[in-house]
């Protein structure tokens, strides 16, 4: 029974695209390594910017743009 957290901020990800990742990660186990679908479980987390940090910075610092 395989589990996949996909972990993503949560920037304009529409339904379709998720539903795309579900389906692809879905995919890849019962090829590589001949997981049942019905018993595979994929979650998508969508992370607020302000609660991702990469280096020192949260992403919301990170994807400002500098002003002129």
């Amino acid at each position: 029974m395989p589990y996949v957290n996909i972990k993503i901020t949560n920037e304009t990800v529409s339904r379709e695209q998720k539903s795309q990742l579900i389906k692809g990660v879905t995919k890849l186990l019962v090829e590589v390594l001949n997981k049942k679908p019905e018993t595979t479980f994929v979650v998508i987390d969508e992370v607020d910017l302000d609660n991702w940090g990469i280096g020192f910075d949260q992403v919301s610092e990170l994807r400002k743009v500098p002003s002129d």
